[in-house]
C-alpha cells in the first residue's frame, strides 16, 4: 500500500511523514512528493499545510497540485492536517482566500470580541497549545482515543462548515469544529503528528481504513 504526502512546500512535512512511517510499519510504503502522478497513484492521500492559507493555495496551483488534490478528494482515503484542512472549505477569511470547495462552509478567524476566558481574561490568538478534543459524531480515525483527548494546536483561523460534517469539537473559548468528515475524507485542525500517543493512534486508524465510515 502507498501513502502519498502532499509536498507543495507549505508545511511541516517531515514530521507528518516520520509519524506514518512510524504507525505504518511494513503496512504501507509512505512517499512524501510533489509530483501529481504519485498522488494520482497512491492508494491514500494525507494533505498537510502550515501558514498562510492564501500562499498555501497559490504553491498548491503553481506546483500543478491542486487537481491531483481534488480527485484524491473523490475516491480514496484522504487526510487533511491544518491548512490542509482549511483548504478544503469553500473560503477563508484569511486574504478572503477562494478554497477547494470540496466541503459547504468558510474558514473564520477567532474574533477579538469573543475571545475572554471564564474569568473575563483576554485569550491570545492564535490559539496555540494543547487542548481537549470531544466527539460529536463517530468516527473511524477515533477509534481507541478516549473523549477529552488533548491535542496540540496553531491556528487564528478555524472551520464553520454549513453542513453536518464536524465529528470532533475544541473549545477556544467557545466550541468551534475541530474535525471534519463525509464519506473517504477526514480533516482535522490540529496536528495528530505533534500530538503524542493520541494523534499516533489517529494517524494509525488512517493507515488501516479503508474510506468507509
Amino acid at each position: 500500500m502507498k501513502i502519498a504526502v502532499v509536498d507543495y512546500g507549505m508545511g511541516n512535512l517531515r514530521s507528518v511523514t516520520k509519524a506514518l512511517e512510524h504507525v505504518a510499519g511494513d503496512l504501507a510504503n509512505i512517499v512524501l512528493t510533489a509530483d501529481p502522478a504519485i498522488v494520482a497513484e497512491a492508494d491514500k492521500v494525507v494533505f498537510p499545510g502550515q501558514g498562510a492559507m492564501p500562499d498555501c493555495m497559490k504553491e498548491l496551483t503553481e506546483r500543478g497540485l491542486k487537481q491531483a488534490v481534488l480527485d484524491a478528494a473523490q475516491n480514496k482515503p484522504f487526510l487533511g492536517i491544518c491548512v490542509g484542512a482549511q483548504l478544503l472549505f469553500e473560503s477563508s477569511e484569511e486574504g478572503h482566500t477562494p478554497g477547494l470547495g470540496v466541503f459547504k462552509g468558510k474558514v473564520v478567524r477567532f474574533p477579538k470580541e469573543k475571545m475572554l476566558d471564564a474569568q473575563g481574561q483576554k485569550l491570545k490568538v492564535p490559539h496555540m497549545g494543547w487542548n481537549e478534543m470531544f466527539k460529536v459524531q463517530d468516527h473511524p480515525l477515533w477509534a481507541g482515543i478516549p473523549d477529552g483527548e488533548r491535542f496540540y494546536f496553531v491556528h487564528s483561523y478555524h472551520f464553520q462548515p454549513s453542513e453536518n460534517i464536524a465529528v470532533l469539537e475544541s473549545a477556544y473559548p467557545y466550541r468551534f469544529a475541530a474535525a471534519v468528515a463525509r464519506d473517504n475524507i477526514f480533516a482535522i485542525q490540529c496536528h495528530p503528528e505533534k500530538s503524542h500517543h493520541a494523534g499516533l493512534s489517529l494517524l494509525k486508524n488512517f493507515v488501516n481504513w479503508n474510506g468507509n465510515t
